[in-house]
């Protein structure tokens, strides 16, 4: 049936892919780190402390002190490019879309830009009336996965068509990923100019408050960690990193560990971030400059930061076959 003279212009039905990740300011700069932890530590998923009682540390202590140091931070990082995370996730989008020709795949952070709700936007005015989220959270937890859905259907929320949502999944046990961490953890394992006494798997942290109140990302963490072990045939350690604020968090902690290796007679190590899908300052500065330097200066030999599974083949064929399992009805299978 043809359309009336007067109809608007309808772009072709397309299927869409959003990969999701955290976010990452604009600039290392003063501005834009505040700007963006402003919207980071807003977040009631992520700071889950009465609003009346939080906005006044945020607004009066931590905003007006963190943004220097975090600027400082990024700017050790920052590469030509941009944020290594954003440049990375892009890399990723560009990867699956060469891969996945009948799929229209974009990317988005959760916090900062590109926007989840613009992100959506652009898809729709393209055509998608059927979209994969993916936020790439191998760990379940509220304030990662969870916050990005709901960032999802806000989005959708104010949409008067709205295109049929799917969500993907954790995937801190699936064979897909496991087998892909193992082989490009042994991969670079095997091209170290040392052979590692210990591989330690830093996972960001969480307050254990969390895991009170039944969030899941402790216990899958250390599934993961122990497939990991198994598929890599060694012993593994697990840490956390990224402690902020006063509350009890999840233990051990990623830089006393990293201290006390070399008192217990560990002075080579190699450190791996299972739970990160690209790498960003969490794992390149955090633990790549300053837990480096913690381990050397407690007495360490060799160190090594392993690189997150980034845009690496490992990862972009994980993903393909992640998202061709999640498109199941909506794509016919060759």
């Amino acid at each position: 049936m043809s359309r009336q003279p007067d109809h608007p212009p309808m772009p072709e039905p397309k299927i869409g892919v959003l990969l999701i990740n955290l976010g990452t300011p604009d600039a290392p700069e003063v501005r834009a780190v505040r700007r963006y932890l402003a919207e980071f530590l807003s977040d009631p998923r992520v700071i889950e402390i009465p609003r009346l009682a939080w906005k006044p540390i945020l607004h009066g202590i931590i905003l007006r002190t963190r943004p220097k140091k975090s600027a400082e931070a990024y700017n050790q990082i920052w590469t030509n490019e941009g944020s290594p995370l954003r440049v990375i996730a892009h890399r990723q989008a560009e990867a699956l879309r060469a891969r996945l020709p009948h799929l229209s795949v974009h990317y988005a952070m959760r916090y900062g830009h590109p926007g989840i709700a613009t992100a959506l936007d652009n898809m729709t005015r393209e055509g998608c009336t059927r979209i994969l989220a993916a936020p790439l959270y191998p760990q379940y937890s509220g304030a990662t996965t969870a916050t990005a859905n709901d960032a999802v259907f806000g989005a959708l929320a104010g949409m008067r068509w709205q295109p049929a949502i799917r969500t993907l999944p954790p995937y801190y046990d699936d064979p897909l990923y496991i087998g892909a961490v193992a082989a490009n953890l042994a991969r670079q394992i095997a091209a170290l100019e040392f052979e590692p006494e210990r591989l330690l798997l830093s996972f960001h942290g969480m307050p254990v408050r969390t895991l009170d109140l039944g969030d899941p990302y402790h216990c899958h963490c250390q599934k993961t960690a122990r497939l990991l072990g198994e598929a890599l045939g060694r012993e593994v350690d697990i840490a956390f990193q990224s402690k902020f604020g006063r509350a009890k968090w999840l233990e051990p902690a990623t830089d006393a560990t990293l201290a006390a290796y070399p008192k217990n007679g560990v002075r080579r190590i190699a450190v791996a971030t299972p739970g990160f899908s690209a790498d960003c300052i969490e794992t390149l500065e955090e633990l790549g400059i300053r837990g480096r330097h913690s381990f050397m200066h407690a007495g360490g030999e060799q160190f090594a930061l392993l690189h997150c599974l980034n845009d690496s083949p490992e990862s972009i064929a994980m993903l393909e076959r992640l998202i061709e399992r999640e498109l199941a009805g909506w794509v016919a299978r060759e």
